[in-house]
């Protein structure tokens, strides 16, 4: 009974788990290149100690320890010699991997806004696992920053990584874009208002011509009014990964209307858009940016089928307008990209992206775009930056430290 206690917990703990939006493998090869920068700036740090000369007997035992000479007459450690580590080369290694080195991992962005509109998420859903690689699963999800406290939840595919070659593979779920269109479209930002001049001139001369018979029953005040067209996501735009591509399908509505000036506007006609879009993602710095491309699109009326044909003239010229004066704006927003969580200095470089079923994956080499000691030296709090000399660490983990 206690066993099938045990496993029924074990169940409902893992049906409840929630699953990553994003995950990030990093391998051997980028393992061994942050240590070999870990372990320059380290040299780096000692390289600013300054030794006094130490001179003395103790017992048999006669020491003369120079800044630059170390003349040692006996194979074994006197308490002088710990005296030294303790005082001088603990204090700034540990100065250095517990204080400076935390700076640079205080860069990594967990909780951050994109825009003015959303912000995204990067919490680890667990403890880290280490092997020959590094796997971490962060929650990737975008949110309204009205709305913080809300989140879409995840029923996509679980992103696998089983890549090594590479440096960094970082995976992606439908679950992280889909998350990044709803919270967009809670914020109110999927909508677009033409009014007048803003309305391309020959779309403005074939609406009017094609509603040329509503137009003319209209009084003489608002016939020659500005035109108005409104675009308006009606639902979150939802993203498909497969091996072939990734696309965005996109339902909106789409109003035409009159707008006389101190006037109620006069709607002339309302339709359904549906839009399929083409996505590309690429890695630039550490920036996920996605290129989108208008690929099927077509207008039909919610009222009848009759009326869905006399739109058909409408199909050619709006898609263009959307082609020309829509895609260019979402491609604006969509290119400056959202960050990865990797700490300041560090770059992707030489990347490769691969579609699976339901996520996608892409490899890349790391490139440290400065120097670890200029990245900390701009994150290291002020009084520490104005210290003469760093803090040593509580009595027994210097000790601890010279032990070893």
């Amino acid at each position: 009974m206690a066993l099938f206690r045990a496993l029924f917990l074990a169940l409902l703990a893992g049906a409840h788990a929630e699953l990553p939006g994003c995950k990030i493998r990093v391998t051997s090869k980028a393992l061994e290149l942050v240590k070999q920068e870990g372990l320059r700036f380290l040299e780096q740090e000692l390289e600013n100690i300054t030794i006094p000369d130490l001179r003395g007997r103790e017992g048999h035992f006669y020491y003369n320890i120079s800044e630059k000479v170390y003349d040692f007459l006996s194979t074994f450690i006197t308490s002088g010699m710990r005296f030294l580590l303790n005082q001088q080369i603990c204090p700034v290694l540990y100065h250095s991997g517990m204080v400076l080195l935390n700076s640079l991992l205080d860069t990594v962005p967990v909780r951050s806004p994109v825009d003015e509109l959303v912000g995204i998420d990067y919490s680890l859903l667990k403890d880290p696992v280490a092997s020959s690689n590094l796997d971490m699963d962060f929650r990737g999800a975008f949110f309204p920053l009205a709305e913080g406290n809300w989140s879409l939840p995840n029923r996509a595919v679980e992103p696998q990584l089983q890549e090594e070659e590479r440096m960094v593979y970082v995976a992606f779920s439908e679950f992280f874009f889909d998350s990044a269109m709803e919270s967009y479209f809670r914020a109110g930002a999927l909508q677009l208002s033409l009014v007048g001049d803003e309305v391309p001139h020959d779309l403005d001369m074939l609406l009017r011509a094609s509603y040329f018979g509503s137009i003319v029953l209209l009084s003489p005040a608002v016939i020659d009014s500005p035109l108005k067209l409104e675009l308006r996501v009606t639902a979150p735009p939802r993203c498909t990964i497969k091996p072939s591509g990734t696309t965005i399908s996109v339902t909106a509505s789409v109003t035409i209307a009159m707008v006389p000036p101190s006037q109620p506007e006069v709607q002339l006609s309302s339709m359904i858009m549906d839009a399929r879009l083409s996505a590309k993602m690429a890695l630039r710095g550490k920036a996920l940016r996605t290129q989108l491309d208008l690929r099927r699109f077509r207008i039909y009326s919610n009222q009848s089928a009759l009326e869905s044909l006399a739109l058909i003239p409408l199909q050619a010229p709006l898609k263009a307008m959307l082609q020309i004066g829509v895609m260019p704006m979402l491609n604006e927003r969509t290119w400056r990209g959202v960050q990865i969580p990797l700490p300041e200095g560090i770059n992707f470089v030489r990347e490769e992206v691969t579609n699976h079923a339901g996520f996608l994956t892409i490899g890349a080499d790391l490139h440290f775009a400065k120097g670890l000691r200029e990245v900390i030296e701009k994150n290291r709090p002020a009084n520490a930056r104005d210290a003469q000399a760093p803090s040593a660490p509580p009595a027994s983990t210097a000790a601890s430290t010279a032990a070893v």
